[in-house]
């Protein structure tokens, strides 16, 4: 199951920590089977606030994505961001092709008694 780097990121300014990172980061994800499904992009705020910008990368599973984290290659180059930019990253699982929501809200109805 695909899983999935996201990163909510408020960077403040551009300076060459920050463009090392970014230089290094691909080269870091190689190995995993990681690639960019979102980055650089501009965010548009449907609603609350949300200052910053989204990062997402895309792993084949779950355990990829654990061992690009992990990695020796990517704790190396991980100050060079978190020292520059405030933020938070996670690591979330995706659902299968065939997810329906509703199957979801009626199990959680069962489970709950509501």
């Amino acid at each position: 199951m695909t899983a999935y780097a996201i990163a909510h990121l408020r960077p403040e300014t551009m300076n060459g920590d920050i463009l090392t990172y970014i230089e290094a980061i691909q080269s870091t994800m190689d190995p995993f089977g990681g690639r960019f499904l979102v980055h650089g992009k501009e965010v548009e705020v449907l609603e609350g606030p949300f200052p910053g910008t989204v990062v997402v990368i895309g792993f084949p599973d779950i355990e990829q994505a654990r061992a690009w984290y992990a990695s020796d290659a990517y704790q190396a180059i991980l100050p060079l961001r978190t020292d520059h930019i405030a933020g938070e990253a996670v690591l979330v699982e995706g659902v299968p092709a065939d997810y329906d929501a509703s199957k979801t809200a009626a199990r959680l109805r069962a489970e709950s008694g509501l």
